[in-house]
């Protein structure tokens, strides 16, 4: 089926370029400026939304199959692309802190976009509340990371803990994105997110465990911590979800089961 060969590319064009990505040598620039300042996070450009940049994402595939795909399926797809696109800047930084905090921004857009992809297709009511209380939680922190990179520029040159810290990133982020496609792939729009949001929750906790490990600004470590915090208890309350509702579909199955050799029982 075309649509899970273009996920799997998906999955596959966005893993390993991260891969690729923390495993280069970072630029090492003599002549960069220590004392410049890192480039306000809203100048970051976004992946292209249109039909190219999906075009490229799957190998050269004919574009026209994209109609293939549903609404839901195209929005959470171009909200994953855009998403690493974002990060893989972040994760080029010298600095650890920094790598964090611009990665982290992009990782929590993409965690805005998700939500508001649930609010749209959605229609079970604790999803669309825990969909709401997400863009509330991390707009603030978004806030909190672009007011500290105001003041942090990056350092010109790599530290010596950099390169472990970008290659920590890209395994954490291999796992991430192909357990992202399986879950946004669900044909029910509310087990989508559910299922989308879940690995990407666990991907946030495994980048601030990797900014504890790495990083050592005060301020970002503490927000790192906090997102642990956060995040466990809505992955806990997703995986509990996603449990009952699994729980729920088995026994209507089961119920409907019994009804048909009921009935042709009674037929016969």
């Amino acid at each position: 089926m075309f649509v899970s060969r273009r996920l799997i590319l998906l999955a596959t064009s966005v893993s390993t370029a991260l891969i690729l990505s923390a495993c280069q040598p970072t630029k090492d620039n003599d002549d960069t400026d220590p004392n410049a300042t890192t480039p306000p996070v809203t100048d970051i450009v976004d992946a292209p939304n249109d039909a190219d940049a999906d075009n490229e994402l799957v190998g050269g595939e004919n574009i026209a199959d994209e109609s293939q795909m549903t609404d839901i399926l195209r929005d959470y797809t171009k909200s994953m692309t855009r998403m690493h696109d974002e990060m893989m800047i972040g994760m080029s930084y010298n600095d650890p802190d920094t790598a964090f905090a611009k990665s982290m921004i992009g990782h929590h857009r993409g965690a805005l976009e998700l939500a508001k992809i649930q609010l749209k297709y959605g229609t079970d009511e604790e999803m669309r509340q825990l969909a709401q209380e997400i863009i509330a939680a991390q707009q603030v922190e978004i806030d909190i990371l672009n007011k500290w990179l105001a003041s942090h520029p990056d350092t010109a040159k790599p530290k010596p803990n950099t390169e472990a810290m970008q290659q920590a990133y890209a395994r954490s982020m291999d796992v991430l994105n192909g357990e992202m496609v399986l879950g946004i792939a669900d044909p029910v729009p509310d087990m989508a997110f559910a299922r989308g949001m879940l690995p990407h929750h666990i991907g946030a906790v495994e980048m601030a465990n990797i900014q504890l490990t790495y990083g050592t600004d005060d301020e970002m470590r503490q927000l790192a911590q906090d997102i642990i915090d956060g995040q466990q208890m809505e992955i806990a309350r997703m995986q509990q979800w996603i449990a009952d509702a699994n729980t729920d579909h088995k026994v209507k199955e089961t119920q409907g089961t019994s009804e048909a050799d009921n009935h042709q029982q009674s037929d016969s």
